[in-house]
């Protein structure tokens, strides 16, 4: 059963979770703001704690397209209250029995994230020169913009144990943002769209609640 934030509310310093479909009557674009809204409110301090997901819920994933362009793959930014963000995109169909797609570690703070998502939306840009050869997706280094500001680099490193640990936690998660139960690690879970243009650029939009493509939150792979 997929689980979602309920977005229509008023604001409230808890995420509350339901588990079945809410009827919002405003417009798309609407919806999309509200969506992004409430998971950059999730990432600032002091706002919402992770919702354990009920004890008889299927923890099975659905499984979604295998093709490259316009398959729905799912995304995770994760990162210590007061450390850099990290940013997980995992193959729905073989969730843990192989590596995840891609694993960066982020140039920006947790906070600053969230500040640059405050305009209503986030565009990352990373630009790479490295061999063209190569697999995007394994490129170690990336030049790294956020919504057109150059602010460090993104760096490929290998899943750890505790990554491992968090991941099947959120695992029951499909759409949500908050805090885990030690209170220091955020999380903002979504799914994307993953569009291949070519052999050296890829783009990941985030998909919102009600299954709808936006690009409020995008994701570009540029190699030059």
């Amino acid at each position: 059963m997929r689980t979602m934030a309920d977005l229509g509310r008023e604001r409230s310093s808890h995420l509350r979770v339901i588990n079945s479909p809410t009827n919002v009557d405003c417009a798309r674009e609407v919806r999309l703001r509200l969506t992004l809204r409430s998971l950059i409110e999730c990432l600032l301090p002091y706002c919402c704690t992770y919702q354990s997901p009920p004890s008889d819920q299927d923890d099975t994933v659905s499984s979604s397209s295998s093709d490259k362009t316009g398959a729905v793959i799912t995304g995770t930014f994760f990162g210590h209250r007061h450390g850099h963000v990290s940013f997980c995109l995992q193959d729905d169909t073989h969730p843990f029995s192989q590596p995840p797609l891609l694993l960066l570690e982020l140039a920006v703070p947790t906070a600053a994230l969230a500040r640059e998502m405050e305009e209503g939306f986030l565009r990352i840009a990373l630009r790479s020169k490295s061999n063209r050869r190569s697999n995007i997706l394994d490129v170690p280094v990336w030049s790294m913009y956020c919504n057109g500001r150059k602010v460090g680099f993104a760096v490929k490193r290998e899943i750890t144990e505790n990554d491992v640990v968090f991941l099947r936690m959120m695992k029951s998660v499909s759409v949500g943002a908050g805090v885990v139960p030690n209170g220091e690690t955020l999380y903002l879970r979504a799914k994307f769209e993953r569009v291949t243009g070519s052999s050296d650029s890829e783009a990941f939009h985030m998909v919102n609640p009600e299954g709808s493509y936006g690009q409020e939150l995008s994701i570009f792979l540029l190699r030059s």
